[in-house]
């Protein structure tokens, strides 16, 4: 049984009802008076320098209001997560570094009318050499995107005496692999409306952090950040590609110039052209143990494409390189990650944030090394698991809320009882296999300060509103904020409301990603619900006549604490035929209605208001040796794969996936097993079918056509367990599960395939092609 009333409960969604029912209001279904409608006229070469800019025939075409071009931007005409590298516009004379940079803005009476004026503006672009391979980039004499050469930050961690270590393995195992760029897929392109009054800039848009968003409006319109306001529109899923700057600074600009609301929306194609993508990654791996299967060392460098620009592609890399080791203690560690510029589309945060990458290389190591000592991958990956005490490689001990070993265990139970054997194959052609991959994730930024804010106000008839800067993207952060708040104030959910992501009313809560909203803004909801309740409980003691330490608040009512520590719900039988009955327990008769509480405060001139701020206990990396503490906290999950693959047509069909995931505590547990599922489902899509393909900087899966993600008719059957090791500094032992659910599943799918038909793939994704000509090659080349 839950000790909490309303945490742990599965309650139905905030915004279900006005989602399902087609009333919630997503930014391209705004609309005002006298809208214009925005175009954006982008580069067609990737990489050049503009050296002029012909708008006069574009300027006469009927319904053309205005066409921007760089000049026209009076402020820092930059925007960028961690490097401001990205013009707004490019302006004569300056560099293009990829197809699809912004070269000219149009605002027209009609979407029509817009695209019209697009095909009229003539660009001279002067064509500068491009490079497009990482590796080729980052040498002294690959043409050069920037004047400090292409690469653009180095990630180094070191522990232990690695060449020692190695000598003493008795089993070495050493693998290239390359993972691909991959494409969001989010439901809602990239949209906003923008609407300016004379003295403030409002912008609606689909956004994963509307406090970034208007700084970079302020800085690239030279106005002061009280002059913008961002308020997050119903947003359409964003899984990182909605942190970066699509729309608001154009919308921004245009609404300025005109002074009439202007509406920016991005076609499919134009979102992903336009869109950052996950890095693709070239990974080399070296991993030794002794005789048993302890791991001693690990040796890997890893170069990431980030594209044109840098967008979070240094953080990217960074947590890359801090989770190479996997979720296992490894003594002695090198590992070199590298952030590259070139011509090709920009890359930057992607659900699970450069982990599913390096997952992808760990998690096939574990399982050669385990092959080579000859114990199962479950045993060697029991062996090493962290649990409490451990030390990563960034020489942070992990002290508790370690749930490696849970979930391994968890999975391989279920799994057993769940997964059929090898030989159900449905046809002789057909060959079944299974695979196990864990994974581990630092919950929040790499090693930097990232605190949240929230305002909550119990207000005169007992209901809650929060305010917080959370953007909820559709994966809940609403309802677990309301719930935290119903939790701590002993009201029920319709009671309270929350407030979201938007800059003209709430405090800043930083960004919907590093799965960091329910362990972060959660802390500080919860912290600002506990100071407006401290104000109650001082009320109800003075009313009670007890001390404000024994006053507990739950039911709407304030009570007495009983003696011996007992629930004050449960303190005789009578509260329990209550609670049976739906009614609100007693505790010896000795309680407070809550309404009467609050009338009490504000008859004294008391506000039951309170505000919080959350900031995790981390530390900065070490640039040399990568050492430090960077995160308060960690999730972890195992999941076990079944698949299927057709030895005649090389296709491979995913039956199951057993999914166990420790998140400290399920705040909402139907929802977290949402997450799950969604989450192997995009793994499968990383595993198997996604890719964008490009060609000299060009992308040719420009469309959901070409782009294949998996559908509805591809999604295997999926067993989520959750596995709760609560974590001290969370709200009620809450951590997060958004990332992780999707982290593991490529690489168990990869290691399923090997246990089917002996062949291990080190690139992705594993296509029919690709396993067909390998099942087709020579028996000396196949291994």
């Amino acid at each position: 049984m839950s000790q909490y009333r309303i945490v742990g409960q599965s309650v139905k969604k905030v915004d279900a009802v006005n989602k399902v029912l087609g009333k919630a209001q997503f930014a391209a279904d705004l609309h005002f008076d006298g809208m214009l409608h925005a175009k954006v006229f982008r580069s067609t070469i990737p990489h050049g320098i503009l050296r002029s800019l012909d708008v006069s025939a574009a300027l006469k075409l009927p319904g053309v209001a205005v066409i921007l071009t760089g000049d026209d931007v009076p402020g820092a005409n930059s925007t960028g997560m961690i490097v401001k590298d990205e013009p707004v516009l490019v302006k004569i004379n300056e560099k293009i570094r990829k197809i699809g940079d912004p070269l000219a803005l149009i605002a027209a009476e009609t979407e029509e009318q817009a695209e019209q004026a697009l095909a009229a503006i003539q660009a001279d672009i002067e064509v500068l050499p491009p490079v497009f391979d990482p590796v080729a980039a980052m040498a002294d004499s690959a043409p050069r995107l920037y004047a400090n050469g292409n690469v653009l930050a180095v990630r180094k961690i070191r522990k232990g005496d690695i060449d020692a270590a190695f000598a003493r393995c008795s089993v070495v195992v050493e693998q290239e692999y390359r993972t691909q760029m991959v494409e969001h897929g989010y439901i809602e392109p990239e949209a906003g409306v923008a609407k300016f009054d004379g003295e403030v800039i409002t912008i609606w848009v689909s956004t994963q952090n509307t406090h970034f968003d208007a700084k970079e409006v302020a800085r690239n319109l030279k106005v002061g950040l009280d002059k913008v306001r961002v308020i997050q529109a119903a947003t359409g899923g964003g899984f990182g590609g909605k942190l970066d700057i699509s729309v608001q600074v154009h919308l921004g600009l245009l609404a300025m110039k005109t002074r009439r609301p202007v509406r920016l929306v991005y076609s499919r194609t134009e979102s992903i052209i336009n869109s950052a993508k996950r890095h693709p990654c070239l990974i080399k791996m070296k991993t030794g143990a002794d005789a048993a299967g302890k791991l001693l060392a690990l040796e890997c460098s890893i170069i990431g494409d980030t594209g044109a620009y840098a967008s979070y592609g240094p953080g990217t890399l960074t947590r890359t390189a801090v989770h190479a080791t996997g979720p296992y203690e490894i003594p002695h560690v090198a590992i070199e990650a590298y952030t590259v510029y070139t011509n090709n589309p920009t890359a930057g945060a992607m659900r699970g944030f450069g982990v599913p990458q390096i997952a992808f290389a760990h998690e096939a190591q574990m399982d050669m090394l385990a092959e080579r000592i000859g114990i199962s991958p479950l045993a060697i990956r029991l062996l090493n698991a962290l649990r409490p005490g451990a030390v990563t490689a960034t020489g942070a001990e992990l002290a508790q809320s370690v749930g490696i070993v849970a979930t391994l265990e968890k999975t391989a139970a279920a799994a057993e009882m769940l997964i059929s054997s090898h030989a159900a194959g449905t046809k002789a052609h057909k060959k079944r296999g299974t695979g196990v991959a864990s994974m581990w994730y630092g919950i929040g930024n790499t090693g930097l300060p990232n605190p949240a804010g929230a305002y909550v106000n119990l207000l005169d008839d007992g209901t809650a509103l929060i305010l917080t800067g959370c953007a909820d993207i559709g994966q809940g952060s609403d309802t677990v904020m309301a719930q935290i708040v119903a939790e701590e104030f002993g009201i029920n959910m319709e009671d309270v409301r929350v407030v979201s992501a938007d800059t003209g009313m709430t405090p800043d809560g930083g960004a919907s990603s590093a799965s960091r909203q329910t362990y972060i803004s959660g802390n500080a909801v919860r912290l600002a619900a506990q100071e407006a309740k401290k104000v109650l409980i001082d009320m109800a003691a003075s009313m009670l006549g007890v001390a404000p330490g024994d006053v507990v608040v739950g039911h709407k009512e304030l009570y007495v604490r009983p003696a011996s520590g007992q629930s004050p719900f449960l303190t005789d039988c009578l509260s329990e035929c209550r609670l049976d009955l739906g009614l609100p327990p007693k505790s010896k008769g000795q309680s407070v209605p809550l309404a009467d509480c609050i009338a009490q405060c504000r008859m004294k001139g008391k506000l039951t208001l309170g505000h919080g701020w959350f900031n995790p206990d981390t530390t900065g990396l070490d640039p040399e040796t990568g050492q430090g503490k960077p995160y308060a906290t960690y999730a972890f999950a195992t999941q076990i794969a079944e698949v299927e693959v057709d030895t005649e047509s090389g296709e491979v069909e995913v039956l199951r996936i057993v999914a166990a995931h420790d998140v400290g505590q399920a705040i909402n547990p139907v929802n977290i097993e949402g997450q799950i599922e969604g989450g192997c489902t995009m793994g499968l899509g990383y595993a198997l079918t996604e890719e964008i393909q490009v060609n000299e900087g060009k992308i040719l899966t420009k469309n959901l056509a070409t782009y294949l993600m998996p559908t509805s008719l591809d999604v295997p059957e999926m067993h989520p367990f959750i596995v709760e090791e609560p974590e001290q500094t969370g709200p009620f032992g809450a951590k997060g599960v958004g990332e992780p659910s999707l982290i593991p599943t490529a690489a168990a799918i990869a290691n399923a395939i090997y246990n089917a038909i002996g062949l291990r793939f080190t690139e992705l994704p594993i296509t029919p092609e690709k396993v067909l000509a390998r099942l087709q090659a020579p028996a000396d080349a196949k291994v």
